[in-house]
């Protein structure tokens, strides 16, 4: 409250204990006051109450301008299960692969040598088989590059999302089925293969064995 019109409130009520007979205007008239007294308070107070709805307000349509930015719908409808097919063809051209890499190099040594011009031919029969089958690699390569760049394109959005509403990272599982296969892959330590530099060293593992 304002020192003027606090001043204005306790000179009137100094003025109405003066008085031995108080009247019912003296009262209004110390009601008046003290409402025109309190009127700026709470103008202001009005003020920064609206101020802050207004600062939520900007908050939420930044959110769902962000959310929007997103587009979790398209994510979750396009983006994510192609990166699933195109890992799910990765894994099917792998595996039909290594069967006719395994196949030939199992007729090449199951092949009767005696017969030196018919061994050549099988050998060079099968050898062309796994040079075609070895290109599958390159398919994979492409097939690869465009799981990684999804996965660019939903870390790009999801960071800008973070970044935008301020979001911390939680120490808890997301769910129960994370929490489990969290203690699963502990318990089991299901790590994978480390990468180049990473990891247990071969010599590490030796000098381990050889106390």
């Amino acid at each position: 409250m304002p020192d003027k019109t606090h001043a204005q409130v306790r000179e009137a009520v100094d003025g109405l204990r003066n008085k031995d007979d108080i009247s019912l205007i003296d009262v209004l008239s110390l009601a008046e006051t003290s409402i025109h007294s309190m009127k700026s308070f709470i103008d202001s107070l009005d003020s920064k109450i609206y101020s802050e709805f207004r600062e939520i307000a900007e908050y939420i349509q930044n959110t769902k301008s962000e959310i929007g930015h997103l587009q979790a719908n398209d994510l979750q409808s396009k983006h994510i299960p192609e990166a699933g097919m195109e890992l799910s063809a990765v894994v099917t051209s792998t595996e039909e692969a290594t069967t006719k890499i395994m196949e030939c190099a199992e007729a090449i040594l199951e092949a009767d040598s005696s017969n030196t011009e018919a061994y050549k031919q099988t050998v060079n029969d099968k050898m062309m088989i796994i040079f075609e089958a070895c290109s599958f690699q390159d398919i994979t390569g492409q097939r690869i590059s465009k799981v990684v760049e999804t996965l660019e394109h939903i870390e790009s959005r999801v960071s800008r999302f973070a970044a935008a509403i301020g979001a911390e990272d939680s120490d808890k599982p997301a769910n129960a089925k994370e929490e489990k296969r969290l203690k699963r892959k502990k318990e089991q330590i299901l790590n994978g293969p480390s990468q180049e530099g990473k990891g247990v060293s071969q010599d590490d593992i030796d000098a381990l064995l050889n106390g």
